[in-house]
């Protein structure tokens, strides 16, 4: 079992990213719409270096009106460790101690982070400066207990992370590895070229997982079908059982037991607010313990 998970959870943790308009403590009612027991949200603007200052009283407004546990966010898109561009760089350490400031002033557990674009330097050159970023962001915050979890990356461009071997590499040369931990996004893991469709399959997916990474490392899950064909290495989400995943491979991770207690939220096309979370969710429960 995961060292992230949470403990004494009766069902499991199913939930959606949802989308804070209007303060951040609007996320529960949004929660209660689609019956929630785990978010995803973006504690600032994610498309912006630099973000509104988070007040207490909205820390507290956030308090009061929180109905559930495990919550996480989701890092700006425009952080990127492993950078050539020292500037950027600069930006995105900045960027990342902010990110994981909010969440500790919030008492969420964790961020989520795109672990980064290598720009040509190379993968392994790339996993080091991750690294040492990390560490420069720790010693930053050196009493925050928010960890990072670094999603796993459909395989695009330079991106870094895109294989178990990548993410086990990061963590194995972080300082502190109890800081850092992985996001397992389903969409992105098959579009990078692991196959889930069936059982033989998800069970050497995972196996791969835990021998390079440690499933005891994995603290969320992102439940997406895909758009696109194995290995495409592109990145494009799809309602649940409407894409090339398919159904089975849900029913397979939803009911492992060593992921029970894990936030599983769900970044599926929203046409329409609540309803297609609803619709997605709906599918995902039919499958517990079938």
């Amino acid at each position: 079992m995961s060292r992230f998970a949470f403990p004494d959870t009766h069902g499991d943790l199913l939930g959606a990213h949802i989308s804070t308009k209007g303060g951040l403590h609007t996320v529960f009612e949004r929660a209660g719409e689609i019956k929630a027991s785990a978010i995803a949200l973006f504690a600032k603007n994610s498309n912006q270096w630099k973000g509104k200052a988070l007040s207490d009283d909205g820390v507290a407004l956030f308090a009061d009106k929180r109905n559930l546990r495990p919550i996480l966010t989701h890092a700006s898109y425009l952080i990127n460790l492993a950078t050539t561009n020292a500037e950027f760089h600069r930006k995105s350490i900045d960027a990342m101690i902010d990110e994981l400031d909010r969440a500790e002033r919030l008492d969420i557990h964790a961020v989520v982070l795109h672990p980064g674009a290598h720009l040509g330097a190379g993968a392994d050159a790339g996993v080091e400066q991750i690294a040492r970023s990390l560490d420069q962001i720790h010693a930053a915050i050196p009493n925050h207990k928010v960890v990072t979890l670094l999603e796993t990356a459909a395989g695009q461009g330079s991106c870094v992370g895109c294989t178990f071997e990548e993410l086990g590499q990061i963590r194995a040369r972080v300082d502190d590895k109890t800081r850092v931990g992985i996001c397992f996004d389903t969409c992105h893991v098959f579009a990078s070229g692991y196959e889930l469709r069936t059982r033989d399959d998800y069970e050497r997916t995972i196996d791969a997982l835990d021998e390079h990474a440690g499933i005891d490392n994995v603290g969320a899950f992102h439940l997406n079908d895909s758009k696109k064909a194995l290995g495409s290495r592109v990145d494009r989400h799809e309602n649940i059982g409407d894409g090339q995943i398919g159904v089975d491979a849900f029913t397979f991770l939803l009911n492992d037991a060593r992921f029970r207690g894990i936030p599983k939220v769900i970044e599926t096309p929203k046409t329409v607010e609540h309803e297609s979370d609803r619709k997605n969710l709906t599918l995902l429960r039919s499958l517990l313990s079938r």
